[in-house]
């Protein structure tokens, strides 16, 4: 007890300086743990989310069974956003009960989500409303919905009116199932990786906070040590002045935490926002956080001394550890060598016909020698980051004319590890970062050049009916007057241009199913004078009316880049009657205008409905978007990755350039005494900061960029230019690095205040 009583007195009451390293303890504990707080606090909002009921999920038996209702689940789109509909019609009083709703609609009524119902109202009536037969009759409560910007609508028909649509179901009950689909599992991995990822810098500038001043405290603890303290004692008056500044530290960031979780749910990693109650770690988060900082800053501070332990002589034999030697270039060198070797791989490889008419990506030994590759780079990087901060304190020092340049170089030549030490983290984050960076805009380049850039506008409206395991339809699309009578109506609109797409024959032909994607028609019967306006998918044979080319991964592939346009040519083969007299199987809809696009899609929904088809019209575009955004959230989440590191990092450099003032305040305070200005000594610790600092986002950016050229010429065989990160990346970096040198900066002060001439006094 009297040791305890005696380290919190050493804490709390021995002077200025001591008080300097708690508040530095505490402030640097406390950014880890806000930090900490919110990776978790995001965790657990995505598994939450992926843990809600998915009722929409829900099947049931044929319609020609009876049962206490009626269903019909399928989806539409709104100015690229998805919009889930569920046609119901109740026939008995137990039928189930959408969550977040008290009754399901009655006939000629509909509820839609908060979301959608504000969207109607600023929405003319033919673009989006028309689309529900009824009147709105209320919302769906959060307890229906996965996030607050979900559109949902759920439409109440008579049972005799649903019934005769195909695809509808008789249910019993509600699935139970959660929303747990291909990419949760990835997103939860992910989201994890991150956690991990980011415990150990935490832990490391957390370790860094305690240890400051780490001389100057071992000479105090040796001079305990010397009139008869054992080593135990020694440790808990250590751990005692290193638990109260990590707890008061907890508690900071546990306070901080609080306002910053509106701001995670907004900025959800995953897609749209979350609901702001599901933004908060558990319990058990909170409590192992509240212990275990504390404790594991306590441990930090033990460990610290454990030359103190061994003797308490020991703190006085220093010597300056070896220099790193060269061959630590090795790996990264290496790395970078079978990055650039990959494309010269894969022009080597034989070409491959595309399995099903789309391409398969790159094989054989380019995909080994990615993977090995990224590793080596990864650990070259670490590897070499002191070595390089070892040559660039020596360019320094070569190309120093004054002081402070000589006397930061020669302390960072002394010791690189410790230097690159505090920045670290930052290489590899910006690394992971760089590359995706560069390679997602890539790939959406060359999304959007497919086609020339003109199939971007282009609707695909398919009428076939879902297939059965076969790969076969019971209904081959709409019926050959239906067909020609759409048509007519999609052309008298302003600036639309329609390609039909005829089934050959009145016979049932093949489908085209891709994993993960709807399934089309392998082939349809086409007028070439339809075909004109659109010339990115290929020309007619020269005085042939009507050809017969595969177009099914055209209405089936999301994945444009891997379609192989054009898909008409001079080989194509010739169709000799008319087409227009087969059933309609699908429609190409091009358009400039929104609201247009809007208005065939409200048109188009009671064909698709009658056909009995399960795919909503989307445009290329808009399937295009889609992928997009799944590759904007691995964007999103490197970049939240590099600002929490660069965030780190600053505390971290903070931290030891804190620690070094204190730790080296005679040597400094005697240079002053002996006429060194006072800016010479600010200048010295700046660029102690600046230099590795400088060196690891240089490096680490050089290699991100490397990588992703030979990304994306992999990904993308065509583009064989680099294309650099959006300024959003770029901002964040400068952001990261001009934030962690203001930190620095605002810590410099304190050097003008620890060596004043007058206070030259020492223990």
């Amino acid at each position: 007890m009297m040791m305890l009583r005696l380290g919190a007195r050493l804490a709390l009451r021995s002077g200025r300086e001591a008080l300097i390293r708690l508040v530095l303890v505490a402030a640097a504990v406390a950014a880890g743990v806000t930090v900490l707080l919110g990776v978790l606090a995001e965790l657990n909002a995505f598994q939450a989310t992926a843990g809600t009921q998915c009722w929409q999920c829900t099947t049931g038996r044929p319609a020609t069974a009876s049962g206490p209702e009626l269903w019909h689940y399928s989806e539409d789109y709104y100015a690229g956003r998805v919009v889930q509909r569920l046609d119901v019609a109740v026939s008995a009083p137990d039928a189930p009960v959408v969550p977040g709703l008290a009754r399901m609609p009655a006939p000629g009524e509909y509820y839609a989500s908060p979301a959608l119902a504000r969207l109607l109202a600023a929405t003319p009536p033919d673009e989006l409303a028309d689309r529900f037969p009824g009147t709105l009759a209320g919302t769906i409560g959060d307890r229906g919905l996965t996030r607050p910007g979900d559109l949902v609508v759920i439409v109440g028909h008579a049972p005799g009116d649903l019934a005769a649509r195909p695809g509808t179901q008789v249910v019993d009950a509600l699935s139970t199932r959660s929303h747990v689909d291909g990419t949760t599992g990835l997103y939860r991995y992910g989201l994890g990786m991150v956690a991990a990822g980011l415990l150990f810098p935490l832990l490391t500038l957390i370790g860094t906070a305690t240890r400051l001043a780490a001389a100057r405290r071992e000479e105090r603890f040796a001079a305990f040590r010397l009139v008869g303290a054992t080593t135990r004692q020694v440790g808990v008056i250590a751990s005692v002045e290193a638990l109260l500044g990590a707890a008061a530290g907890t508690l900071g960031g546990l306070i901080l935490f609080q306002p910053l979780r509106p701001v995670i749910a907004r900025l959800a990693l995953d897609g749209p926002p979350y609901f702001g109650r599901l933004v908060a770690p558990s319990p058990a988060q909170y409590a192992a956080v509240a212990a275990g900082i504390p404790l594991a800053a306590a441990l930090a501070a033990v460990l610290s001394l454990r030359r103190v332990r061994m003797s308490p002589l020991g703190v006085s034999r220093r010597v300056t550890p070896p220099a790193p030697s060269a061959w630590r270039l090795a790996p990264l060198l290496v790395g970078l060598m079978l990055f650039a070797a990959v494309p010269v791989v894969l022009d080597r490889q034989p070409a491959r016909p595309p399995a099903a008419g789309f391409a398969t990506g790159p094989s054989g030994a380019a995909l080994p020698l990615a993977l090995l590759g990224l590793v080596l780079t990864m650990l070259g990087l670490v590897l070499a980051g002191p070595w390089l901060t070892g040559r660039g304190a020596r360019l320094v020092a070569r190309l120093a004319r004054r002081a402070p340049a000589l006397l930061s170089a020669r302390r960072l030549a002394d010791d690189p590890k410790a230097a690159f030490r505090s920045v670290g983290g930052l290489v590899l984050a910006v690394y992971v970062g760089t590359v995706i960076a560069c390679v997602v805009p890539a790939i959406g380049a060359g999304l959007h050049a497919a086609g020339g850039g003109t199939l971007d506008e282009v609707l695909r409206v398919s009428f076939v009916a879902e297939p059965d395991p076969d790969g076969h339809s019971a209904v081959p699309g709409l019926a050959p007057d239906d067909g020609r009578a759409l048509v007519t109506r999609l052309r008298s609109l302003p600036g639309v241009a329609v390609l039909p797409l005829y089934a050959p024959e009145r016979q049932l032909t093949g489908y085209a199913c891709v994993s993960g994607h709807a399934c089309g028609p392998t082939e349809a019967a086409i007028a070439c004078a339809d075909l004109a306006p659109f010339p990115a998918l290929g020309r007619c044979p020269a005085g042939v009316p009507a050809i017969r080319p595969e177009f099914g991964l055209l209405l089936s592939h999301d994945n444009v880049a891997a379609l192989p346009l054009p898909f008409a040519g001079d080989d194509t083969p010739v169709y000799a009657t008319d087409p227009a007299a087969q059933p309609l199987e699908a429609l190409l809809v091009r358009t400039a205008s929104p609201a247009t696009l809007e208005r065939v899609r409200t048109l188009l929904g009671g064909y698709t409905a009658q056909a009995g088809a399960t795919s909503a019209p989307k445009t290329i575009g808009e399937s295009i978007r889609l992928r997009e955004a799944l590759y904007r959230q691995v964007q999103r989440a490197a970049l939240a990755v590099v600002a929490v590191t660069l965030l780190v990092a600053g505390c971290s450099l903070a931290v030891a350039v804190g620690g070094g003032l204190v730790e080296r305040r005679r040597p400094f305070t005697l240079l002053r005494v002996a006429g060194t200005p006072a800016p010479v000594l600010l200048r010295v610790v700046l660029l102690e900061s600046v230099v590795p600092l400088a060196l690891a986002a240089a490096v680490a950016l050089t290699a991100g960029a490397g990588t992703a050229a030979s990304v994306t010429h992999t990904l993308l065989p065509g583009a064989h230019g680099l294309m650099w990160p959006g300024p959003g990346y770029f901002a964040t970096l400068a952001a990261g690095l001009l934030a962690a040198l203001a930190v620095v900066l605002s810590a410099l002060p304190l050097l003008r205040r620890l060596t004043e001439p007058d206070n030259a006094r020492f223990e």
